[in-house]
């Protein structure tokens, strides 16, 4: 585990090895100013007194204390620096992690999740590194520097705090044995209420819409309630330990300062020593209490690291073939796309795909028609490796995709997914995420072909138009189109639509579907598959395939689906009576 994290130090780990030494300066000066003030007092003090001398312990002590600062300051910065580091480098290490997990993956974590593990858990982590390099160092030196000071002063009074440790030990004990499942339980509501928040806020139109804001803030104080009556118990441990912990300390002093009274009494010791003495177990004890706080942060970050480490140790699912394992290309297949024998489960057991057979020619158009759940999405997804097929396999131009290079494959299939997500910046901005370099003619010709090019020329910023964030200041069907744009941009030799005209009206679904043929297949250059509703997005297609249950129910031409298949014949007079029922 802390293998693992120990990558994330990586140039940080001078100031975090200074930070010992900057500590052990300050507990030596700590140690020394009470040794120097019973001086003052035993020498000083003792008879008519001698001032100079004291005017020159109390400038040692003076001194002392100034540099027990200077310490105490450089290694508070030390090891904020390291720790800062640490916390950025693992930001970036899982972020990076996450961008490499396949969608599997990710819908085994949940996002709630992952923003909890990036967030909440990364900072524990760090504020946990940061004690630890000051006071998990600082207390044990502290206490044997202390205690052997003490002992060095008076070995009889020094046994007081010996029979303390045992009840300061049990404290720290039930934390130990107690906190971790508590911690776990807390950052698993810190989850379940970032999942709840991140669907409202994404859905705030909805609520909106329905009037269901009472419904989602009854919801969200329901998380929260949870996570208060969780962090309760989590704290609880520490609300009954350091009180008992307090009391056995000033139990203890109070105990020194009786049993050394009576030893000055009886001549026995001097008070300058019991005053320095009682300095000496206050130290002992504040140091005992401090090893139980990060005891307590170190529960809490350990909760937090092993969430950290399940993510940056767990397998991407999508395993990288080895450079003697990639196939070479296959001249003249490119855009070729072949399924063999596929079938494809979810981790939570739904079978979604099975026995899928079929074959399709480089430069063919594909329509995919079917149900609701009949696999459409999956079957496409399976192309770019988005998901593995769990049996048979896939090839794209010729070869086994999961013997290719995931840049290389990605690079050749364009996707256009059910959901349109747009990023926070310019349309321009959003548009080069399908090719990087392409130029300003490059990005209105893709627009021309997605039938949304005059839409952004009436912009009055033109394709310089800010879209806030999932670009909720723009339609539906504009989303769409600037998706459908966006993917044209790559020029890949497979392009896949995966419902991507839902949101048009039939006329501009026409148009797009026009655009295609004279630029796209028209050429032979390039494979396009159409997932759709609508018969009409696809009936122009050199072959359909219809999908029922996860499996291939019939392929071929409009003409011939429409003669021998049930499914696809019931779809379609469906649909032609719902164009007629809406045009009377």
């Amino acid at each position: 585990m802390f293998k693992t994290l120990a990558a994330s130090t990586k140039g940080y780990r001078l100031p975090m090895l200074a930070t010992p030494l900057f500590i052990v300066g300050e507990v030596v000066m700590e140690i020394l100013i009470p040794l120097v003030m019973a001086q003052i007092i035993n020498v000083g003090m003792a008879g008519e007194g001698d001032l100079a001398y004291i005017w020159r312990r109390g400038a040692l002590m003076v001194a002392l204390a100034f540099l027990s600062l200077l310490f105490g300051v450089l290694a508070g910065r030390s090891a904020a620096v390291g720790a800062m580091g640490f916390a950025k480098n693992l930001r970036a290490r899982l972020f990076g992690k996450i961008q490499e997990l396949s969608f599997g993956r990710l819908d085994q974590f949940g996002s709630g999740s992952l923003i909890t593990r990036l967030t909440t858990d990364v900072t524990n982590t760090q504020m946990a590194l940061m004690m630890a390099l000051r006071i998990l160092f600082r207390a044990p030196f502290m206490l044997v520097c202390a205690a052997a000071m003490a002992f060095y002063i008076n070995s009889r009074l020094a046994l007081i705090f010996l029979a303390a440790l045992p009840l300061l030990a049990g404290a720290i004990f039930l934390i130990f044995s107690r906190a971790f499942g508590l911690f776990q339980l807390l950052l698993a509501r810190y989850d379940q209420l970032n999942a709840r928040t991140q669907e409202n806020l994404t859905a705030i139109r909805v609520v909106k819409a329905f009037v269901r804001g009472d419904f989602e803030i009854d919801a969200f104080n329901k998380k929260v309630d949870e996570l208060r009556q969780a962090s309760f118990r989590a704290e609880g441990l520490m609300i009954l330990t350091m009180p008992v912990m307090q009391l056995v300390m000033y139990g203890c002093m109070l105990a020194a300062a009786w049993f050394g009274g009576n030893m000055i009494i009886a001549g026995d010791m001097l008070q300058g020593d019991l005053m320095s003495f009682i300095s000496y177990v206050s130290q002992i004890l504040m140091s005992v209490m401090m090893i139980a706080m990060i005891a307590v942060n170190l529960i809490l970050s350990r909760a937090s690291v092993s969430r950290i480490v399940e993510v940056l140790a767990a397998d991407s699912g999508m395993i990288e073939p080895a450079p003697a394992d990639v196939e070479p290309a296959a001249a003249g297949r490119e855009g070729e796309i072949i399924f063999e024998n596929v079938s494809f489960s979810y981790p939570d057991g739904e079978e979604a795909l099975q026995n899928i057979n079929l074959r399709i020619a480089p430069g063919e158009t594909v329509g995919i028609i079917g149900g609701t759940g009949s696999g459409k999405s999956t079957l496409v997804q399976l192309i770019p490796r988005l998901y593995d097929a769990t049996g048979g396999r896939v090839l794209v131009g010729g070869r086994d995709v999961r013997r290719q290079r995931l840049a290389g494959l990605r690079a050749n299939v364009s996707i256009v997914m059910q959901k349109n997500l747009l990023f926070s910046g310019t349309i321009a901005e959003n548009l080069r995420w399908g090719n990087p370099q392409a130029s300003q003619a490059e990005l209105e010709e893709a627009c021309r072909q997605a039938a949304i090019h005059d839409f952004v020329a009436s912009l009055p910023a033109g394709y310089q138009t800010v879209l806030g964030q999932g670009g909720v200041n723009l339609s539906g069907g504009q989303k769409q189109r600037l998706c459908i744009a966006r993917a044209l941009l790559r020029k890949a030799p497979v392009i896949i639509l995966d419902d991507s005209t839902s949101a048009v009206d039939t006329a501009t679904d026409k148009q797009i579907r026009r655009a295609l043929a004279e630029n796209l297949t028209a050429s032979g250059r390039v494979t396009t598959l159409i997932v759709a509703q609508r018969i009409t997005s696809v009936m122009e297609a050199d072959k359909i395939v219809v999908l029922d249950g996860g499996r291939i129910d019939g392929v071929g031409t409009h003409a011939e689906l429409l003669a021998g298949n049930h499914i696809y014949q019931e779809v379609y007079y469906s649909q032609q009576e719902g164009d007629e029922e809406i045009a009377g």
